[in-house]
């Protein structure tokens, strides 16, 4: 198997698993109004499309590098285990887990398990599926989609981070802040 074949089925199991994952949650018991969610879903959404639609086959992409055979299993293995990661974090949230930005009617602060060590593991693990893929892609545009998703994912970090604060209440949500970092382990805390 080549590590592009082993990549691609990584992926394919990793999302389809996902998905089928999403009937695994409560009903939500209140979201931010819909047009609140529209930036992070269209910056998502055109980081996807620069990252996934083109996959180095056309000439106005630019190629940055070539990976080597070892240096693409070691990526496969960082995407892997980013994807371990989101699992481990999604299995860790339960039925609090949402797609969306949600407060479930048992809501509570998370701070044990992946939630430790930053405040998005999910978003964590899966950034860095990505920039795994962008690297083993070695193409400019390749690179740009990951940062844009990253830019995606980022804003909803913080949408989620402003609407659970006012559910949860400012203070223990604070103080969840100041003690674990956003997105980076050992990065900065308040963000």
């Amino acid at each position: 198997m080549t590590v592009h074949l082993a990549t691609d089925i990584l992926w394919l199991v990793w999302i389809t698993s996902w998905l089928l994952a999403a009937f695994w949650a409560d009903r939500a018991a209140k979201r931010p109004a819909a047009a609140d969610e529209i930036l992070y879903r269209v910056v998502t959404i055109i980081g996807g499309i620069m990252l996934f639609a083109f996959r180095g086959r056309y000439p106005f992409e630019i190629r940055l590098w070539h990976v080597n055979l070892i240096t693409a299993w070691a990526l496969f293995g960082v995407s892997f285990a980013g994807f371990v990661f989101c699992w481990w974090a999604r299995i860790y949230l339960g039925k609090l887990w949402s797609g969306w930005v949600t407060r479930k009617a048992d809501h509570k602060i998370i701070d044990t398990g992946p939630y430790a060590v930053v405040r998005h593991p999910i978003y964590t693990g899966f950034i860095a599926a990505l920039f795994a893929l962008a690297a083993m892609r070695g193409t400019a545009l390749a690179f740009a989609g990951a940062v844009v998703m990253t830019l995606g994912f980022y804003t909803k970090a913080r949408l989620e981070e402003r609407f659970l604060r006012e559910e949860l209440g400012a203070e223990g949500y604070d103080d969840y802040r100041r003690r674990v970092p956003m997105l980076l382990p050992f990065g900065p805390k308040a963000a």
